[in-house]
């Protein structure tokens, strides 16, 4: 995961401070020190370095934190708000003009990512009540055309092309398009090149120039590290940029870029891209980012996730049925289904403070394992699921048989079920109350598999 090298360092430097019961001048300024050696292996620009590592030196030697009860949490304190600082300090959202349809184009070099992550906003945005239009302006690129219709069809938003011709004049109808079919916002899918050049920034002007778009998004790969400054600073100058989007902060990023952009170019960034799948793209919040950073977790975004892919309703009916032990194989579908699309383990544990997310490198939700499991059910009948203690050895025969498994997974899954529902026991009346609390509404019947281990793992 991105930031994983920059978290462990700069938690490493917090933990000798933290050893320490009163903070001198020069302990700070050591531990300031590793901060800098942290940031610049992170692929941070230099500059951004040596005025983060000031700011926050001049900040930490101060009587008021040197003399305070616990010096080390208040340094701590002070590198997450400058981190914050840094990165933006709040999220920005995209701009929206009054006049619609409202204007995207999406510029960047090629391979940064932004027919898919061009796709991906376009989904996100059409959650929030919108009607996208995804436009093919990238004339150029082979197949570019093709997948973004590919896209467009798994996220069922329409996608205008007009085959290989001039790409202004395919943005200009799109407009008229989308005017004539009511869609509110237009996504433009540019022509990138392996590196800058005067062509292709001339095209991008001219369609600019003929659309006039209330934001001008640039897509950038997180991996490039230093170099995508410098490719957010010449796109900038040549159409004036208004936020960023970077993709591929799943991968083993060092997380330079997304430390870099904000400093170097004044340009916000207002989404990233967490994964390969189409609805993996979450709004940058650098408050929380900085949090992850310095292993405090996310949970405001943990909290999101979870109201995104679990059904409030069906969630609440679950806890009440737990409580009542009336809990039945077709609830655990649902739920294992709805686990499934919060997306990968090590990713939603990274979020929790206090977990170490390194212990749980590379644990994903087995998709093939959670789809035996679900044909298992769906092989039971509606008798069965509701009372899975009428499954005698001949019904398990039947069941293995009807989805090409064996009996021992039918056991397998049986087991897992009773084990939830023996742990979820103990979450009921007082302490279920108390975990509703501390997380809020956050699936109420609990992620399935929970004591048994989660479905797939």
């Amino acid at each position: 995961m991105a930031f994983e090298s920059l978290s462990e360092k700069l938690n490493a430097a917090f933990k000798r401070l933290r050893g320490k019961g009163r903070l001198t001048a020069s302990d700070v300024r050591e531990a300031m020190r590793e901060v800098r050696m942290a940031l610049l292996e992170a692929d941070v620009s230099y500059r951004v370095v040596k005025d983060f590592t000031k700011t926050v030196t001049d900040r930490a030697v101060g009587t008021d934190v040197l003399e305070a009860l616990n010096p080390a949490q208040m340094v701590i304190k002070i590198v997450n708000e400058e981190l914050c600082k840094l990165m933006g300090g709040e999220n920005q959202k995209l701009n929206i003009s009054s006049q619609l349809p409202s204007v995207v184009m999406l510029v960047g070099l090629q391979g940064a990512g932004k027919t898919t992550n061009g796709a991906k906003l376009a989904g996100y945005i059409r959650k929030q009540g919108k009607r996208p239009l995804l436009v093919a302006c990238d004339i150029y690129r082979p197949a570019a055309i093709q997948q973004l219709e590919t896209v467009g069809a798994q996220l069922n938003i329409p996608v205008f092309q007009m085959g290989q011709t001039d790409p202004v004049e395919i943005a200009k109808a799109a407009i008229e398009h989308a005017k004539a079919h009511g869609n509110d916002i237009v996504f433009l899918d540019t022509a990138g090149r392996l590196h800058i050049d005067e062509a292709l920034m001339q095209e991008l002007q001219n369609i600019r120039d003929a659309v006039h778009p209330a934001e001008i998004l640039l897509v950038i790969d997180a991996m490039t590290g230093q170099d995508a400054v410098n490719a957010a600073t010449a796109f900038d100058e040549a159409l004036g940029v208004t936020g960023v989007m970077l993709t591929k902060l799943d991968g083993d990023a060092r997380g330079g870029a997304a430390l870099s952009i904000r400093a170097a170019t004044g340009k916000p960034i207002k989404y990233i891209g967490v994964g390969e799948k189409l609805d993996m793209i979450e709004p940058f919040h650098p408050d929380r980012m900085a949090s992850r950073i310095l292993g405090m977790g996310d949970v405001l975004t943990l909290i999101e996730k979870a109201e995104q892919s679990f059904d409030e309703k069906k969630a609440l009916e679950a806890a009440e049925k737990l409580r009542a032990n009336r809990f039945t194989l077709s609830d655990y579908l649902d739920q294992m289904g709805q686990l499934k699309n919060m997306g990968d383990l090590e990713s939603i544990m990274g979020m929790i403070p206090g977990v170490d997310a390194k212990a749980l490198k590379g644990a994903k939700i087995d998709e093939k394992q959670m789809a035996r499991q679900e044909a298992i059910i769906l092989s039971m009948t509606p008798a069965e699921r509701d009372n899975p203690a009428i499954l005698n050895s001949s019904r398990k025969k039947r069941i293995a048989a009807g989805c090409g498994l064996n009996v021992v997974d039918v056991n397998r899954l049986l087991k897992q079920y009773e084990s939830m529902q023996q742990m979820m026991k103990q979450f009921s009346g007082k302490n279920m109350k108390k975990l509703q609390r501390k997380f809020g509404k956050m699936g109420g019947g609990g992620f399935p598999g929970l004591g048994g281990g989660f479905p797939g793992l």
